[in-house]
């Protein structure tokens, strides 16, 4: 009688299906990456560590020029403020993200920090990601 006869068990691993999951997910966040878009304005941020928030009610640019939009809409330094509280009217605890130029002087920023400061509104300074 033969009793040693068994079937022996491969211990190898295949690693196809492994390879089709990480090539999908990289098709994925290649794709997710190039929907993300910022606004239309070209900005320098500073540089930060700190992690980009997604909830987003009123966005004020300051580009370089010391031009100042609230959303898509361009303003003066006097009408600032009034546009701020028309954009985030109804809105609960609304968020103001403020994106500056680098180059733009401190006072600007300052200014716009107080407006959200006084009318009791979040306020976040965007930064790009170093």
């Amino acid at each position: 009688m033969d009793l040693k006869r068994r079937s022996k068990v491969s211990a190898e691993f295949n690693m196809s299906s492994m390879t089709d999951i990480v090539f999908l997910l990289l098709i994925f966040f290649m794709i997710a990456s190039t929907l993300v878009t910022t606004s239309a304005l070209d900005l320098v941020l500073p540089k930060s560590d700190a992690q980009t928030v997604k909830r987003k009610d009123v966005t004020v640019n300051i580009s370089p020029d010391q031009r100042i939009s609230v959303g898509n809409v361009i303003v003066n330094q006097s009408e600032l403020e009034r546009e701020v509280l028309k954009q985030t009217a109804g809105t609960e605890e609304a968020v103001v993200i403020l994106r500056a130029d680098k180059s733009v002087p401190y006072e600007m920023v300052v200014k716009v920090m107080d407006i959200a400061y006084r009318n009791k509104l979040k306020m976040i300074a965007a930064t790009d990601p170093s």
